[in-house]
């Protein structure tokens, strides 16, 4: 006596998501790659500025040159300001640099702010750093803070007209403000990713993208592309996936 298959009413079926012959993730159709200048690296200035500029605004009393809280904030400032300009200036490829660099500028803040405002554990350090008294008002910071917002718009708007898009069988240029478009053959596309900087890739995930096509000799370099990692993997499924791109017969 033949036993029927438990499962032969599910012939025909659509495959469940997550089956075997189902992609987990699929292929965009496109991506695009984005370089930016190094100037949005100084975010973090940009954020700091903006919230030194609201507690100035509604903290009464802070603009006082004897108060230690709006000393404090200054401080603190000054202090960002010059980790983001060194990340500007300077590469730091390993790990190792960068975990000396944060000790070092702990360091020299924790001691700065010590023993300048707890003048009877180092006297003569702390006569140093007595005149040494930054403080800044609120309407420093909030033009910190606007001259450091129009910039990045203006970059935002800037690589709208200069950028490039991967798609299965082409790479794009769009470049110009009248939409100029240079194309390259994709198919024997070779992308190299370099993050030389470990800073940089903190703070956007940024990193270098080496771009080779079958038909120009010369290398096609991409600088400081954020989430490279993630347009990396995205162009690896979408030239791996093989699309072929039908495109409609418009009778000419």
């Amino acid at each position: 006596m033949s036993e029927s298959s438990p499962h032969a009413s599910d012939r025909g079926k659509p495959l469940p998501a997550g089956s075997a012959d189902k992609p987990a993730v699929a292929a965009p159709a496109s991506v695009l790659l984005v370089p930016y200048p190094k100037i949005v690296f100084l975010y973090p200035t940009f954020l700091l500025a903006i919230i030194a500029a609201l507690v100035m605004t509604f903290a009464g009393g802070l603009q006082d040159g004897q108060n230690k809280p709006g000393q404090f904030i200054s401080i603190l400032f000054l202090g960002l300001l010059a980790v983001n300009l060194v990340i500007l200036s300077f590469d730091f490829p390993r790990t190792t640099s960068l975990t000396l660099f944060f000790f070092a500028v702990a360091v020299l803040m924790a001691c700065i702010l010590l023993f300048k405002f707890n003048p009877e554990l180092l006297p003569v350090v702390h006569r140093v750093l007595a005149a040494f008294h930054p403080l800044a008002n609120a309407t420093f910071y909030w033009s910190v803070a606007g001259i450091l917002g129009a910039i990045f718009c203006a970059v935002l708007i800037v690589v709208r007209f200069d950028y490039w898009e991967v798609r299965p069988n082409e790479l794009l240029h769009h470049h110009g403000f009248l939409s100029n478009l240079e194309r390259l053959s994709a198919p024997s596309l070779r992308m190299e990713k370099e993050i030389n900087d470990v800073f940089e890739y903190m703070l956007l995930q940024s990193g270098r993208l080496i771009i080779q096509t079958s038909d120009d000799r010369r290398a096609i370099v991409l600088d400081n592309v954020p989430f490279i990692r993630k347009k990396e993997e995205a162009v690896t499924r979408m030239l791996g996936a093989l699309q072929v791109q039908v495109r409609p017969d418009d009778g000419k």
